[in-house]
Formats: C-alpha cells, sequence, structure tokens
C-alpha cells in the first residue's frame, strides 16, 4: 500500500451556472518516502485535492488513503498521519509559540514532546521566540510557526500546500534544508508550489493537473528530457520579428525560445540579426521545468 492513494476522485460543486468539476477522476499514488510534487496553474484542482486529502472536503466520488487509511472511514487515523501546511496564515493569537505547539500536540494525543518542539524551534529559527505570543510575529515567523505546528506530531507524511509563497530567503533555505532532511530520514512529503524550480530541485516524480485532470505525471527527469533539449534566452529592448515573438516566452526584456538542435539556434540567431534586433547576455542551456510546464499546459487538452 503506497503512502498515499488517490483513486478516481471527483468533486463537484453547485453553482448558480450548474455544476463545476473541480477534480475529473484523479489518480495516482505517492509511494513511501518519496518527494512529490503537485503542480497546475490557479484553478486546476490542487487546493481541492489537498482539502480532499485532508478531510477539510468530502469527494464526490472516488476514494483517498493515506498510510493505508481511508480519508472517510478511518478518518482520525488519516489525519493522524499526515502534517499540513497550509498556503493561509491561521493562527490563534492568545498563545505563545511554545503554547501553540503544545496545544497542537494535544490535538493528536501526543505529550512529553517537549524536546522535539525545542529541536523545531531550533531547526526552524524560532527559538529566540518561543515565549512570543503569535500576534507579535512577522509574516515570516508565523509560516515557520504553521511548518512546526504541521510536524510537532512526527507525522509520516508531509503536505506542503505553497509553504514559500511570499516569504524571504532565508526562510526558504531554511525550510527545504530541514524538509530534505526529514524526507531522507524516510517521512513522505508532497509540495504544492508556484516556484518550478523548487519542484525541479526537490522532486523525484510530479503530476501535472489541469482544469481538475492529470494531464502529466513521470519522474522530474523524464519530463525534462521530454521537451525541448535547448533554450535560447537573451535579452533585448528591441521588437522581435513576428515568427520569433510567436515562439518565445518574453518576461519583461527577457525571451526564451526552445530550439531542438543546433541548427534551429542558429536559425533563431540569423532571424533576430536580419531584423537588426541587438541582444544581450546570450545563453543557451537546457530546458528547464517551467518550459516543460509550459509546454503541456498549452498542449493539454482543454
Amino acid at each position: 500500500m503506497p503512502a498515499v492513494r488517490f483513486q478516481n476522485v471527483s468533486k463537484v460543486y453547485s453553482g448558480a451556472r450548474g455544476p463545476l468539476r473541480a477534480l475529473d477522476g484523479v489518480s495516482f499514488d505517492i509511494e513511501h518516502g518519496e518527494f512529490f510534487g503537485l503542480l497546475g496553474p490557479n484553478g486546476a484542482g490542487k487546493t481541492t485535492l489537498i482539502s480532499v486529502l485532508a478531510g477539510l472536503a468530502r469527494a464526490s466520488g472516488g476514494s483517498v488513503t493515506v498510510m493505508g487509511h481511508d480519508v472517510v472511514a478511518d478518518y482520525p487515523a488519516a489525519r493522524k498521519s499526515l502534517g499540513i501546511v497550509p498556503q493561509e496564515l491561521v493562527f490563534d493569537p492568545f498563545f505563545s509559540v511554545r503554547e501553540t505547539l503544545r496545544i497542537q500536540s494535544g490535538y493528536f494525543g501526543v505529550r512529553h514532546n517537549d524536546a522535539w518542539i525545542d529541536e523545531l524551534l531550533a531547526e526552524l529559527g524560532l527559538s529566540d521566540k518561543a515565549n512570543a505570543n503569535m500576534r507579535q510575529l512577522s509574516g515570516g515567523m508565523k509560516r515557520r510557526v504553521l511548518v512546526a505546528q504541521a510536524l510537532v506530531h512526527r507525522p509520516p507524511v508531509i503536505v506542503l500546500d505553497e509553504p514559500t509563497a511570499g516569504v524571504d530567503v532565508e526562510l526558504r533555505q531554511t525550510l527545504w534544508q530541514f524538509i530534505s532532511r526529514l524526507n531522507q530520514q524516510g517521512h513522505t512529503v508532497l509540495l504544492t508550489t508556484h516556484y518550478l524550480e523548487e519542484a525541479e530541485a526537490l522532486c523525484g516524480r510530479i503530476a501535472m493537473l489541469k482544469q481538475g485532470r492529470v494531464v502529466a505525471l513521470d519522474r522530474t527527469a523524464n519530463l525534462l528530457a521530454g521537451t525541448a533539449s535547448t533554450m535560447l534566452r537573451f535579452k533585448t529592448d528591441a521588437p522581435l520579428p513576428p515568427e520569433v515573438a510567436a515562439a518565445a516566452r518574453i518576461t519583461g526584456r527577457i525571451v526564451q525560445v526552445k530550439a531542438r538542435d543546433a541548427a534551429e539556434v542558429e536559425s533563431v540567431l540569423g532571424t533576430l540579426r536580419a531584423a537588426g534586433v541587438k541582444v544581450e547576455d546570450l545563453e543557451i542551456g537546457r530546458a528547464d521545468l517551467e518550459d516543460v510546464f509550459l509546454e503541456i499546459m498549452q498542449g493539454a487538452a482543454t
């Protein structure tokens, strides 16, 4: 039995214009000890799927299990097996950081775990805030407490829903070092993120959702190998020729164009020269996960 199993999961909401299908037959397994990525554009169904996993929403069809426990029929055991870091900063303003973690432990019947709480506080840079009231903390510090709350009962499966959205570089590095170490110790990790470079660096396998359906599911290396192997990157202030612009991804002054071989690279550069486009900081490199993601999302049936 895998650590997490989604089996033909569907979720339909009632709307003013009729039923809205947020999930449509989602099926995949996450094996024990995997660092698994769940990616997709806004509205793809990622948060809905995690809500079903956490027992916060009831699936319209299909089943979900965590460590062999059905999230509906055996909710207490399934939920105890999960540590969830939510997107939203949800906290109780009346308690200190240490009190918050002790209370969270109590929800899962865990007592006398001050040594583990101290370790969490140290690993997440919260030791000097242990006795501070939650409402006194900055947004980044509150985010660290949410991570500690998710881990305080030592769950075998850790779910990170956009954990680094809007946080500083230091926290991102601290968090990933700690989570990676827990993963190496055997914890299963499910990550959703819009920072695709994080998913590429951390996740051994990835599922991509679009409009409630799985449109890609493979090892990260295989996804990267399956797209254009070469990316041409440069900066310019000049308008691009239409044939280059149509194939390019443009972010401000940065232009990225995929090219499958050296001849295609030379063709693009020749077109730019002929149009009098001056380029700066020219780089030729391999495609990254963002390139793969955009290619799959654009190619997936709508």
